[in-house]
Order: C-alpha cells, then structure tokens, then sequence
C-alpha cells in the first residue's frame, strides 16, 4: 500500500442549524443515515502479478436515488471484473457502472431493487466551518457499518498532483474500506464523499466536498462521464522569492513543468522543463515556458490556471502568452478534451 489510501467524504449544510445546532444522540444519528450506506465488493485483474491474479477490493458507498443509485469513488470500482453491493439490511445484489469521473474520484452505480430503498440526504459543503462535528459512516477493514466521530480540520485544501477539486480535512478517523463512504454532519446531511488519508500522519483525511459531487451527477447519468476542457500542460507558481533563491531571472507566472504527450499545448509548440531543483524542499522542474496569461487574463498560480480554463470549451481556439528565454510569445491552440492521465486514481 502507498503512502495515500483514496477515501470519499460527504458534507452537510449548517446555514439553516446556525442558530438552532442539531443536538441529535449519535446513536439516533447513525440509526437513521446507516440504512443509505451500503458495502462494495469489487474483483479485479491484476496483470502485473501472474499468480495473484485476482483482487478483492472493499468499499462503500451511498444510496442517493430509491431506485437505487449509488455513490461511491472511482478508485474502488475502476477497472472491476465483478461488482456487487451488500445494503444495510444484508442483502448482497450485482451492481453496474452508470458513469465515473476520475478527476473527483467519483463513480455513479446502479443496482436493482423490486422496492425503494432508504437514501441520503445530501447536505451544502460550502456551509461548513473548521471545527464543525463531523462522522465518517462506511465500512473500514471489511467490518461493515462502522461509525468514527471527528471535526472539519480545514477547508479547500489544495493537493498538488492528487487532487484538482479543493478537499475538506477532517480528524474522523477512516480507513481503507471507508473509500466511498459518506461525511456526516450532526444534522445527519451528507458534507463530503471520504477520498483518501495520508499514512505519513495521524487523523489525516480528506474529502471531497458533496456540492462538488452534486454538479456532476447529471452528467454521469446521462453520458457516462464528465467532459471538460484541457490544454495538457502543468506547473506552478514561479515567484520573486524562488527567483532570487535560485539567482536566475524567471519573471512571475506560471511555470510550465509538464507538457503532456499528444495534448493541445504540445501540438502548439508549449515546452515543458528539464532540470529538476529542489528549493526549501519543493521541486521544481525548471527550463520550461512560463505562462502568463490565457485569453488575456493573467495566471500566476495553479488555482488561477485551473479557473480560466474551466470557462473554456473543447474545440475552441484559445490564445495564450508566455515568456520563453526572457521573449513575451503569444500562442494559439485548440482546447482539447481532458483524457484520463497517468496520474488520476493512483493507489
């Protein structure tokens, strides 16, 4: 196992307790939102190890339609052979994939069901607070329907080359086996889908914000998969500070460390870097392009590339200005559409 085990966390909305707070027992509580939470059982092919060829991966997930629909992480269904869902009351039934998105980690299912089944009721993420009380409702090490208690530690926490969507910190304790499962605030809304925990620290885990998860569904119902735009080209902030430390004259932007085989912006003639330097304990990968601005609207961080190319569409011409050997260049490309890369979903 990596250093990073994927999880997903589900938040619920605290405008409408802000005055009234939710004294609700925990047992009353789990009583009511654990009949949404559902066990996954997945078989996967392992190429790479000839004589443990299968894989039994163990997830959960959250019944969100009574005609049963279920939201779980891509990680834990992506590449299945079999999948099945145990519900809450012990039922184990055959599930199908209705669509997956690998950049939020999501993954929509679809299981039959001859009545309707208890769902969750999804909460509003961006009405959390660090400090609100948070549970974590899933399955961890296989031991179904287990309930851990914590807080929101932080908000839009941004994970460089893990995650492109802001996650939500909490201190509940989760465990592989939790993948999928809902975050819970104490009105018994779901806040986040639990996504990952770092195994370099204690009562570290993330979670993508619900409100994330809810402007996709329709997508994933209807086609499968989210399309958005993509130039194939990433990097991060270059800053006077780096420049100084490093004694050379890079103006401030974003600098182009990766340019990706095939994308957009190496067919427009985008150069990535090729010297890797450590600074303070970052790696930079220098000799690249630096980026300064697309459709003339300046980029100087990774949050502001992400932005600016959100309102762009595939096939669209785009124009983008960069500095190359100290020279303003400006380029013109056709947005693509973003594939699956190497880095999405790693264990």
């Amino acid at each position: 196992m990596r250093a990073l085990v994927f999880f997903l966390l589900i938040a619920i909305p605290h405008t409408a307790f802000a005055q009234q707070p939710c004294s609700e027992p925990l047992t009353s509580l789990f009583e009511r939102v654990s009949p949404s939470v559902v066990s996954i059982q997945v078989t996967k092919i392992n190429k790479a190890k000839p004589q443990r060829r299968f894989e039994t991966v163990v997830g959960s997930g959250l019944l969100i339609e009574r005609d049963g629909q279920v939201l779980t992480n891509a990680h834990v269904v992506d590449g299945a052979a079999s999948l099945s869902v145990t519900l809450d009351s012990g039922a184990r039934t055959p599930a199908r994939v209705l669509g997956m998105d690998t950049v939020t980690d999501l993954a929509l299912l679809r299981i039959e069901t001859p009545s309707p089944l208890p769902v969750a009721r999804l909460g509003d993420s961006s009405a959390l607070r660090v400090g609100d009380e948070v549970v974590a409702i899933g399955n961890p090490m296989g031991l179904e329907q287990t309930m851990t208690r914590g807080i929101v530690s932080g908000l839009n926490r941004i994970l460089p080359g893990l995650a492109e969507q802001p996650m939500i910190q909490t201190d509940a304790p989760i465990n592989p086996g939790n993948s999928g499962g809902p975050l819970v605030d104490r009105c018994g809304a779901v806040v986040g889908i639990n996504t990952f925990i770092s195994e370099e620290a204690n009562s570290i885990g993330f979670a993508l914000p619900i409100n994330a998860g809810k402007a996709i569904l329709r997508d994933l119902r209807e086609t499968g998969r989210v399309i958005r735009p993509w130039l194939g080209l990433q990097g991060r902030e270059i800053d006077s500070q780096v420049s100084s430390i490093l004694r050379l004259s890079l103006s401030p932007g974003y600098l182009v460390e990766v340019v990706y085989e095939g994308s957009p912006a190496e067919k427009a003639g985008v150069r990535g870097g090729s010297l890797s330097v450590v600074v303070q304990g970052e790696e930079y990968l220098l000799g690249g392009d630096i980026l300064t601005s697309i459709e003339n609207t300046s980029v100087r961080t990774h949050q502001d590339y992400l932005a600016k190319v959100k309102t762009l569409k595939p096939g669209q011409r785009t124009r983008i200005t960069i500095l190359r050997d100290g020279q303003r260049r400006e380029i013109s490309l056709t947005v693509g559409e973003r594939p699956r890369l190497p880095a999405d979903l790693v264990d």
